[in-house]
C-alpha cells in the first residue's frame, strides 16, 4: 500500500504523486456505492497493481475543500484580479473573499497587469489594496517585469490555488513559471469584459515549496451554501467590530446600538465594503423568494 496526493483527475483516472513517482489509479467500487468521489488535492492510500497503476482504497480526511472547482487540502487561496482588461472590481473581489472564507481558506490578493495600467488607475488600486492590507490580507500588485520566482515564493509552503475570473492572467502566470507547460491563453472579449475559459480541469503542478493548481476561471459565484446570517462573519472587519454590538445577533442593518455603524462613521470600515456586505446579505435573504 502506498500513500500519495492526487494531482490530476481525468475521465475517472486519478494521477497520484508519491514523492515524484506517478501512478494512474482508479477508486474501488466502494466509493461509487457510497456516492463519494476523490478529488484533486486528496491524500489517498492505494494498492499498486503494476508498475504505474493501482486502486484507491482510502481517502484521508480533508482539512478543507473548494466546491467550484473541486480541490481539497488548500493551504493558500490566491485570488487573482487584473488591474484592467477586465477592470479591477472591489465588488467582485469581496465576493471571492466571502467564498474563500466560507470554505475555511486563507485568501491572498494578487492583482496583475500593472504594466498596462495608467498612473491614476495604478494609484487608485494601490490605495484600495492598502485598505485590504489593513484588514490583514496579503496583497501583491505585479507586472510582467517582476521576477515570477519571487512572486510565487511569497505564498509560502503547501498547496496554492489560483482562482479568479477568466482572463485575469492565471494561466499566463503559470506559463511564466513553467514554460514547458505552454498552457492555452485567450484574449479578453471586449463585449463581455472577461476572458474565455482556457483551463478545463484542475491539475496540480510541483513548485519549489509545494504544489500550485491551475483551475477553471469562474463565470459565476455560487453562494447557495451560505446563509444570510453568516455573511457578516466573512467580512473580517465587520465580524471584528460586530463583536461589540449591543445584540449578539446584530446583522448591522437596522438594529439599535450597532457598533459596526459607529465604526463606519469613524472611518474604520470602508463604505464600499459595507455596501458590498448589504448587497450580498440582501441577495441571499431574497434567494428563497425567487425560487
Amino acid at each position: 500500500m502506498k500513500t500519495g496526493r492526487i494531482i490530476k483527475s481525468l475521465s475517472g483516472v486519478y494521477r497520484v504523486d508519491v514523492n515524484g513517482e506517478m501512478y494512474d489509479t482508479k477508486p474501488r467500487g466502494l466509493f461509487r456505492k457510497n456516492k463519494f468521489s476523490p478529488i484533486v488535492g486528496d491524500v489517498v492510500d492505494f494498492e499498486v497493481e503494476n508498475i504505474t497503476e493501482g486502486y484507491i482504497h482510502h481517502v484521508h480526511e480533508r482539512k478543507n475543500e473548494l466546491k467550484r472547482p473541486p480541490v481539497s487540502n488548500v493551504d493558500h487561496l490566491v485570488l487573482v484580479m487584473s488591474a484592467v482588461e477586465p477592470e479591477f472590481s472591489t465588488q467582485l473581489l469581496d465576493r471571492f473573499l466571502v467564498i474563500a472564507h466560507s470554505y475555511h481558506m486563507r485568501p491572498r490578493i494578487l492583482v496583475t497587469k500593472r504594466d498596462i495600467t495608467s498612473p491614476s488607475m495604478e494609484n487608485k488600486i494601490l490605495q484600495t489594496l492598502k485598505i485590504y492590507e489593513n484588514m490583514g490580507y496579503h496583497t501583491q500588485f505585479i507586472s510582467v517585469e517582476d521576477h515570477i520566482d519571487e512572486v510565487f515564493m511569497q505564498w509560502g509552503e503547501g498547496l496554492v490555488v489560483l482562482s479568479g475570473q477568466s482572463g485575469v492572467g492565471k494561466s499566463t502566470l503559470l506559463n511564466r513559471y513553467f514554460p514547458e507547460l505552454n498552457i492555452e491563453t485567450q484574449h479578453i472579449s471586449r463585449a463581455l469584459n472577461r476572458g474565455r475559459h482556457t483551463t478545463r480541469h484542475v491539475e496540480l503542478f510541483e513548485r519549489k515549496n509545494g504544489f500550485i493548481a491551475d483551475t477553471p476561471g469562474f463565470s459565476a459565484l455560487d453562494f447557495n451554501h451560505i446563509q444570510k446570517d453568516e455573511v457578516k462573519h466573512y467580512f473580517m472587519e465587520i465580524n471584528e467590530y460586530g463583536e461589540h454590538c449591543k445584540f449578539r445577533d446584530c446583522n448591522h442593518i437596522n438594529e439599535p446600538k450597532c457598533n459596526v455603524k459607529h465604526e463606519i462613521e469613524k472611518g474604520n470600515i470602508a463604505h464600499f465594503r459595507y455596501e458590498h456586505y448589504l448587497q450580498l446579505f440582501n441577495e441571499i435573504a431574497n434567494r428563497k423568494e425567487r425560487y
